[in-house]
């Protein structure tokens, strides 16, 4: 067996599980999550190309994930897009009107635009620091803190006390989420 065999047969086993949970952090469901993993282990693996480590192939197919939803993200915008352009179709609704009401992180992530969730994902849950986030995913450093904010924003409003917001950081686009114990959250 090939060393790329070995390792994509090593991530699928033992990573599997691991990768579904960061592409529901994207995804608005399981199932797309699990479509998302597929396809980026597909596109990961789809050259027999080999890694130093199994980690390594692991951060390649998270890399691929991410890629996967965006390029997803971008096509459904473009098809609304034409579609309201056509003047066929019903009107775009704001992810205001699509948000879950219920108290969750995955929830209120989902309830973001494709853009911001994106960098709130790769900020808070990969630690990717602004200028890490505007080189993966293209963008100025200024938009990056501008989805950022916008997304810290969007989140605080649907999870409100469910978050310890930290007062004292330094820059809105930075604060650390930690979600609190359900007892002391407020309905």
């Amino acid at each position: 067996m090939a060393q790329w065999e070995q390792q994509l047969e090593e991530v699928v086993r033992t990573r599997r599980t691991a990768l579904i949970g960061y592409a529901c952090l994207f995804a608005p469901d399981r199932v797309e999550a699990e479509e998302l993993v597929q396809d980026a282990v597909v596109r990961t693996f789809a050259r027999a190309r080999s890694w130093p480590d199994v980690a390594s192939a692991e951060a390649y197919v998270r890399r691929a994930v991410r890629t996967s939803f965006l390029d997803g993200a971008r096509r459904r915008t473009r098809g609304r897009d034409a579609v309201r352009l056509l003047g066929r179709g019903p009107e775009r609704r704001s992810p205001d009107d699509t948000a879950v009401t219920g108290l969750d992180v995955r929830a209120a992530l989902r309830a973001l635009p494709a853009r911001e969730r994106a960098c709130v994902v790769l900020r808070h849950i990969d630690d990717l620091t602004v200028a890490d986030i505007a080189a993966e995913l293209g963008l100025s450093d200024g938009a990056v803190k501008r989805y950022l904010s916008d997304g810290t924003r969007r989140l605080r409003e649907q999870l409100g006390d469910a978050v310890a917001w930290p007062a004292d950081a330094p820059d809105p686009a930075a604060p650390t989420v930690a979600v609190l114990p359900s007892a002391t959250r407020s309905l």
